[in-house]
């Protein structure tokens, strides 16, 4: 599994997906992925060499180098 982000104009095709809102911002879900990120918090980083989402998983059983991709 991995996590994406798409442009606003691309909303639309995720009619389908569960809709999260929290602060002002939505995260839709593809409904077969909910499960699987449920307890996951997503927070905005910034240090000297990156400024990103950081995401963490209780249910992660592994993760890709740069954080994008998991395993359960």
């Amino acid at each position: 599994m991995n996590y994406a982000f798409q442009d606003p104009e691309s909303i639309a095709e995720m009619e389908k997906d569960e809709k999260m809102e929290a602060y002002g911002i939505k995260v839709y879900i593809e409904p077969k992925a909910l499960f699987n990120v449920v307890g996951t918090t997503m927070d905005w980083t910034e240090d000297e060499l990156t400024s990103e989402f950081t995401f963490s998983n209780p249910n992660s059983k592994g993760e890709c180098g740069c954080g994008e991709s998991f395993n359960v």
